[in-house]
């Protein structure tokens, strides 16, 4: 249902796929994902503050980007009203971007958001009238995210070490008002086509994020000992894509998205961790091409915390899908028990990524045939 009678774009099946405004609107979060990770800088012993921190800039910066995904997969006009009102959040989106480097001590990254989740608020405000489940969907979504953009507003009136908890405790609101509503919210499932297509596209760009990373790691003119590194240091995020896209594609999470709160929350806590996962890769690559003969305890709990929340969040993405089984414990047991001790107990750089790489490979071949089962086991008629 869109606005004023018209349904959202669909292709000649009826499947509701992803408009050239909302890829647009993802160029923007490109570069706010890069300007989060490079927050973490160039040594590879990054303090626990530093990490909060970029975990808790990609919760805002996914945050933003998701708020104006749900709109688009139940309204999403298209008319020349929306296009306007989405290129001014994208003006909001560019702040953000450009704030991101010097919080909490500029009002770039707050204004930037009040921008991208007013634009949001008055998009909502527009599809309120439109029928009777409009206005119980809206009305969860304009008392939620009101409330919280309203305590984004008052930070820019408090003291710098003040913002940090004033935007925590907006974003605990924000993240709240969908299960809170989910009552209301579940009565008008989102589109089972649509939301998994564009939440995979963002993750397709945290995967981006995370061989930029470890691109930019590689010397210029590198020597064939480097070229083989940065190659198995790829193998882990390829890996990763393969095992990703081969869920996606298999889709068993469209008889049970509903809502889709459960789906679209459990990407964050996985996106965040290719983030880390990304920047790791590419310190190791670093220390490598340093001659480095130990990496950083610090780097080496980054590497394996990213990697286990990988495994666990995709655990419970399945686990939502369809039921569990004995086998796919195991593969998840596999690829949790081999990303901690190989971490933990090797300790040179080069030795550490390849068995890294030939560890994951593994569990990526694994896990991708049992998906494949998985996704044939549950196929309907219609495909």
């Amino acid at each position: 249902m869109g606005l004023d009678g018209r349904t959202p774009l669909a292709d000649e099946a009826g499947h509701r796929h992803a408009t050239w405004l909302e890829l647009f609107l993802d160029l923007i979060f490109v570069y706010a994902l890069a300007a989060v990770v490079a927050r973490l800088g160039n040594e590879p012993t990054p303090s626990p503050s530093a990490v909060l921190a970029v975990i808790g800039l990609f919760v805002v910066i996914q945050w933003a980007w998701m708020g104006q995904v749900y709109y688009d997969t139940r309204f999403d006009p298209d008319d020349a009203l929306h296009r306007l009102l989405v290129l001014v959040a994208l003006v909001g989106a560019g702040a953000m971007t450009l704030g991101v480097d010097e919080v909490p001590e500029s009002v770039l990254l707050p204004v930037g958001y009040l921008i991208v989740r007013g634009v949001l608020l008055l998009l909502y405000l527009r599809a309120r009238p439109t029928s009777p489940m409009a206005r119980m969907v809206t009305t969860v979504y304009l008392i939620g995210f009101g409330s919280g953009w309203l305590i984004w507003l008052v930070s820019l009136t408090a003291p710098t070490e003040l913002r940090p908890a004033l935007w925590s405790i907006a974003m605990v609101i924000e993240l709240a008002t969908p299960w809170v509503g989910v009552r209301w919210l579940n009565r008008w499932p989102v589109d089972n086509r649509h939301l998994p297509e564009r939440i995979g596209q963002f993750t397709i760009i945290v995967l981006g994020s995370t061989l930029a990373s470890l691109l930019f790691a590689v010397p210029d003119h590198p020597r064939p000992h480097m070229i083989l590194t940065a190659a198995m240091a790829f193998l882990i995020p390829a890996a990763v894509w393969w095992v990703y896209t081969t869920f996606v594609t298999t889709r068993l999470i469209q008889r049970r998205l509903r809502g889709g709160q459960a789906y679209s929350y459990l990407h964050i806590p996985l996106g965040g961790a290719l983030l880390l996962l990304g920047w790791a890769l590419g310190q190791v690559v670093r220390l490598v091409d340093d001659n480095a003969n130990r990496l950083p305890l610090e780097l080496r709990l980054l590497l394996g915390a990213s990697i286990v929340v990988w495994t666990v969040c995709g655990l419970a993405l399945y686990w939502l899908s369809t039921r569990l089984s004995t086998a796919r414990l195991a593969i998840a047991a596999y690829g949790v028990l081999s990303a901690c001790l190989i971490t933990a107990t090797v300790h040179q750089p080069r030795l550490m990524l390849a068995l890294l790489s030939v560890a994951i490979v593994g569990y990526a071949v694994l896990l991708s045939r049992r998906l494949v089962r998985a996704g044939q086991a549950n196929q309907t008629p219609e495909g």
